[in-house]
């Protein structure tokens, strides 16, 4: 059989592996994460049960069509991947199996999980507000629509609406809001906008902080790293407080084809559990998805907040409307 050069591109991924003795059990992860944010997990898990825990990492978009390119011959037994968009379609895509776990369900809330069970969310990421503490006061931001309002005009800074972070917050303000009036709030955020939106949440604090603009919209984690690199960062995040935060999750699931299905779902539920959590969340400086673990002290200094309480599920759901309502309004 002949394979188009990008064909053979897409599946030269190489696992991650280490030597296995004959008849040892073992488990297969595609992976978007990278990675340092995984490898000291699936280390742990080997030496805590004896399973071998084989991976390659790409994006996620590649990912997914290297499952669907290898059909029932695919080695990998989980996809770990980054927002519930991308979860979403990898469910709809055929290439997730749905999975009857009560450890699961127990672990992770019904609305950080798909409804079908074909995926389960691992660590939980909140767009929140970032500012400049010298030009806001934290109590003028209450709502992410409320960045529409005129008095933000040419003080605003976003990230590009091609990244599946923004998709997914559009998405989930039309479950929220309906259509026509989350149109109505995204061609606001146009007319507010102080530059052409950025590449990066990086580049958004680093402007905000610059005085470039007063105010943006990040996924917290981004700003903890970005922290830690620059202590005097002249930044400070911001909580929604009217109608919750936008939360969205990585997450995993077992794969259709799964050649060690119940390692697989055994590593699952494992990284779902109270040992696993922290460490899962805190190396990306993320949230637990398993409410009886606590956050990582420097994610738990940032202060509390209401999430949303949507199912996640409907960031992929209305990823395409996102995609099309933001395209209308000039939101690129």
């Amino acid at each position: 059989m002949r394979f188009s050069r990008s064909l053979a591109a897409l599946l030269s991924g190489v696992l991650v592996t280490a030597p296995l003795a004959a008849g040892a059990a073992e488990v297969v992860v595609y992976s978007a994460r990278n990675e340092q944010l995984i490898k000291p997990l699936f280390d742990a898990y080997t030496q805590k049960t004896g399973v071998a825990v084989r991976f390659v990492t790409d994006k996620e978009g590649p990912l997914l069509a290297r499952l669907q390119a290898e059909g029932p011959n695919t080695p990998a037994d989980l996809l770990i991947t980054v927002d519930a968009g991308n979860l979403w379609q990898a469910a709809e895509a055929g290439t997730l199996a749905e999975v009857d776990s009560p450890v699961l369900q127990a672990n992770v809330p019904a609305h950080l999980r798909d409804p079908g069970n074909r995926w389960f969310g691992l660590s939980v990421r909140a767009r929140a507000f970032v500012y400049n503490p010298a030009r806001v006061q934290a109590a003028d931001l209450v709502s992410y629509e409320g960045l529409a309002d005129p008095r933000w005009k040419g003080r605003l800074c976003l990230r590009t609406s091609k990244k599946v972070y923004n998709q997914s917050l559009v998405a989930m303000m039309i479950g929220r809001l309906g259509e026509p009036e989350t149109e109505r709030v995204v061609h606001g955020w146009v007319a507010n906008l102080a530059t052409e939106p950025f590449a990066s949440d990086n580049q958004v604090i680093e402007a905000v902080a610059a005085g470039q603009c007063d105010v943006g919209l990040v996924n917290t984690y981004y700003y903890g790293r970005l922290k830690q690199e620059k202590p005097e960062l002249g930044a400070a995040l911001g909580w929604p407080t009217q109608a919750g935060v936008h939360v969205n999750v990585s997450g995993a699931g077992l794969t259709r084809h799964a050649k060690h299905p119940k390692e697989a779902v055994a590593l699952l539920e494992w990284l779902s559990s109270t040992e696993a959590q922290g460490l899962f969340a805190g190396l990306n400086l993320e949230y637990p998805v398993n409410p009886a673990v606590a956050p990582d002290p420097v994610v738990a200094a940032w202060g509390t907040f209401k999430p949303e309480s949507a199912n996640v599920a409907e960031a992929g759901r209305l990823q395409k409307e996102a995609v099309k309502l933001m395209d209308r309004a000039g939101y690129r």
